[in-house]
């Protein structure tokens, strides 16, 4: 059972790893086309920051709504919102 959750973290730790990198190609894609004005460059990192909490929070929303581990508590929320509870 540790070795599966091993690899599942690794699978993510890889997963955030590649996200970093195809964020900072971006990044330095777009310094080194100069699509960005030299002014607002300093401000990708923080819409790139701002984004990924926003993706992270609709991630977290999603989760809670699905309720994928607790299916009876799905259920159960599930019939107290059609009664208006």
């Amino acid at each position: 059972m540790t070795q599966f959750r091993g690899r599942a973290y690794q699978k993510h730790v890889l997963k955030i790893f590649s996200l970093l990198v195809v964020i900072s190609a971006l990044w330095i894609g777009l310094l080194q086309a100069s699509i960005i004005p030299q002014s607002h460059t300093w401000l990708l990192p923080i819409y790139f920051i701002v984004s990924l909490g926003c993706y992270g929070l609709l991630m977290v929303g999603v989760g809670l709504m699905r309720f994928p581990t607790c299916p009876q508590e799905a259920l159960l929320l599930q019939q107290l919102s059609q009664i208006g509870y």
